[in-house]
């Protein structure tokens, strides 16, 4: 009767989970084919090292992700603690500060679009580096902040009354307590911005793709087991970051 009830579960994941597994297989398929195996091989990872198109691609995104996260990571953490510190009663504040991580991509990208061409700015990689960096400010804030409902505020009340001032209180109290947060809001903005496709289409600039639009560009033309590598690669990557980020959020509620 047990397992009865757990098929639909089964059922489920295995509709979720197939594709991303017979992907997964291909991109080690021999033959040209995507759809017909006809052998292991390693041989599209090598191809697929060797395309400067997608280095330069994954060149770009890196240098976007890494740029965002580390702007979101200090922006939405001062953003948490001032929200903690000043706005506890409100509603409004708090909920304007998650409001880009709860709208559509799409309509986030057409804003900020819009914003670009109302101030005529061009469009390279700072813009949609800037454009990753509002996106993922969101993530690091909501995260930071469930962090700061763990932490005790007579840490900082005993630091103060002990004669420590506003900066030496939150560089040696604050931040280490708000570490664990930090760090998992910073691995799931990075995770959120190498394979963030619809903000990065409207607010890149013709010379300046990043990866997961140069995939696109190139699954226009049918998908090949090179394509199957490139998204095991960024498959692998992202659970890794995510999985690492769910332990360190863990370890946040934990202490």
């Amino acid at each position: 009767m047990r397992r009865a009830t757990l098929l639909p579960l089964w059922v489920t994941y295995a509709f979720l989970y197939t594709p991303v597994v017979v992907l997964v297989a291909m991109s080690f398929n021999r033959s040209d084919s995507p759809y017909e195996w006809s052998g292991f091989s390693t041989a599209w990872y090598g191809t697929l090292a060797a395309d400067d198109e997608v280095l330069r691609g994954l060149t770009n995104t890196l240098i976007v992700a890494a740029g965002a996260t580390a702007l979101s990571t200090v922006l939405g953490t001062l953003l948490a603690v001032g929200l903690a510190r000043h706005a506890s009663r409100s509603r409004l504040l708090p909920a304007l500060s998650v409001l880009p991580a709860v709208l559509p991509d799409l309509v986030l990208a057409i804003g900020l679009l819009a914003f670009y061409s109302l101030v005529s700015a061009t469009l390279g990689l700072h813009s949609v580096l800037l454009a990753h960096t509002v996106f993922g400010l969101a993530f690091v804030t909501a995260v930071v902040r469930t962090r700061i409902a763990h932490v005790d505020p007579c840490l900082e009340e005993a630091s103060r009354d002990l004669g420590a001032g506003e900066v030496s209180t939150f560089l040696r109290i604050t931040l280490p307590t708000l570490a664990p947060g930090i760090v998992a809001g910073a691995l799931l903005t990075f995770t959120l911005s190498l394979d963030e496709f619809v903000i990065a289409f409207f607010t890149a600039g013709p010379k300046d793709p990043t990866l997961p639009i140069v995939v696109y560009s190139m699954i226009r033309f049918g998908v090949t087991p090179e394509i199957n590598a490139l998204a095991t690669l960024l498959l692998a990557v992202s659970f890794t970051v995510v999985i690492a980020a769910q332990r360190i959020s863990r370890l946040t509620e934990a202490l």
